[in-house]
């Protein structure tokens, strides 16, 4: 066995994590989910602080989501797992993608947004990264990298374009693929976010997928007034509804709580998103998770 280009073999894991990928081979077979109800009254004093000097792209809620995620992925380790082709593996990395209208109508094309982290980021790198890559993606001539693959191999006759299209998919199956091929498809990702909430959506869960190596969807719905319980009484505060969709066979339910809980306190504290997203939680808060 041998490592990919994008991820480390792993060969030391327990029975349990070795047998399971035979027992159940697909992703799709292997889907839990996960839903919470953020309350958003700290986060939005937070986002408040960070425009009061008003820079050129503002923060928002999407971006202070993406960086509670990416730093609970960095600091628990095991959310970096995927299984391909019976076989566990750990990234190279912690990434990121999610898709980018270019324009709100029917006829709006979309395209992709990829973000490569790294463990000593902070919030302020993230948003950075992200307004780097909308003033690109915004323009109605750009194509990404994965579109333009998709597109290249749609204009052949169907004849050459069928079984070219099954040759990659089991490259990709094989953990052969050429990484120019996925080097933005967000199913090669860490984690894939869909903003519902950005069209208005109140949210819903995304599927997995076979294809690539993403364990992680999360799709976020629109923030509005929503009802929280404090005291046996019922208030009503600004909030938003995540739902998570994750292959169950990365890690246990123990691990996945501790990692849901650990990613709610950072939204809860947002300063802490001003941290290296490597930078570890004291010891007394981790136990009180």
């Amino acid at each position: 066995m041998t490592d990919r280009f994008d991820a480390k073999y792993l060969k030391n894991i327990d029975s349990m994590h070795f047998i399971m990928p035979f027992m159940f081979p697909n992703r799709c077979d292997n889907e839990t989910f996960f839903s919470f109800r953020l309350d958003l009254s700290e986060l939005n004093a937070y986002i408040a602080k960070k425009n009061a000097d008003n820079p050129e792209y503002r923060y928002n809620l999407f971006q202070c989501l993406i960086a509670a995620v990416l730093k609970t992925i960095t600091l628990r380790s095991k959310l970096s797992i995927f299984i391909h082709n019976r076989k566990m593996y750990k990234r190279n990395e912690v990434s990121a993608a999610f898709t980018v209208k270019q324009e709100f109508s029917d006829e709006g094309g979309e395209v992709l947004a990829f973000i490569h982290s790294k463990p000593e980021w902070t919030i302020d790198d993230l948003h950075n990264e992200i307004h780097r890559q909308l003033l690109k993606l915004k323009n109605k001539e750009y194509v990404d990298e994965s579109t333009a693959v998709m597109d290249s191999f749609n204009k052949l006759p169907e004849w050459i374009s069928r079984p070219a299209v099954s040759a990659v998919c089991r490259l990709e199956k094989a953990g052969l693929i050429p990484p120019a091929l996925v080097e933005t498809d967000p199913y090669h990702s860490t984690v894939n976010f869909a903003n519902l909430g950005s069209i208005g959506l109140p949210g819903g869960f995304h599927h997995l997928t076979n294809w690539g190596t993403t364990s992680i969807f999360i799709v976020i719905g629109k923030m509005d007034r929503m009802p929280f319980f404090e005291n046996d009484e019922v208030v009503f505060k600004d909030g938003v509804d995540i739902n998570i969709t994750m292959d169950e066979r990365i890690a246990d339910g123990y691990y996945f709580s501790k990692s849901m809980k650990m990613m709610q306190y950072f939204i809860a504290h947002p300063d802490l998103l001003d941290r290296p997203f490597n930078e570890k939680l004291s010891d007394e808060v981790f136990a009180s998770l």
